[in-house]
């Protein structure tokens, strides 16, 4: 497995080339509290130069493991870009590098809020109810924190509540 995707322009034909392999999970360098990358980075695509720039096109997939937002549960996903394309601009002829470009495709189809019920394997991804604030039963045993005796930040929405309940 080579740890980068480097297209030699000067050997691509003028029809193009199709490309396929795995690069390594340290490409995503991600940081600890974010996703985890499990397995390499899997790619096909068809490269193509067009002036300036080289398109490629085709599809990427990796596996990573995310924490659910609703249950706070690892759970693993492979994020799959089918139909991807990636527009590279050529600066000088040789071999190009396009691992960043094709790492940046991954990284844009991360969830924005990643939940458990869309993992590879799905689980039950509810919220405990004892953590919801409305209609929290009576007794669950999850202490509510006091406010401070003197926080004046909660006199005006105070105000408002018992305006409401006088009408």
């Amino acid at each position: 497995m080579s740890d980068r995707l480097l297209i030699d322009l000067s050997t691509l034909p003028e029809e193009g080339k199709h490309f396929s392999g795995e690069l390594p999970v340290e490409i995503f360098d991600l940081p600890d509290y974010d996703a985890k990358a499990l397995g390499p980075l899997s790619y096909s695509l068809y490269a193509q130069r067009f002036a300036s720039e080289l398109l490629l096109s085709g599809s990427l997939s990796a596996p990573f493991e995310f924490t659910c937002v609703r249950t706070l549960h690892p759970f693993v996903k492979t994020l799959q870009v089918e139909g991807a394309s990636v527009a590279v601009e050529i600066e000088q002829e040789g071999p190009l590098d396009v691992t960043e470009a094709i790492r940046e495709e991954i990284l844009l189809a991360f969830p924005d809020y990643p939940r458990c019920d869309e993992a590879d394997v799905p689980m039950h991804c509810e919220i405990d109810p004892r953590y919801l604030a409305v209609d929290k039963p009576v007794g669950d045993g999850v202490e509510t924190r006091p406010r401070d005796a003197g926080d004046a930040r909660w006199a005006a929405l105070d105000a408002l509540d018992k305006q409401d309940s006088e009408r």
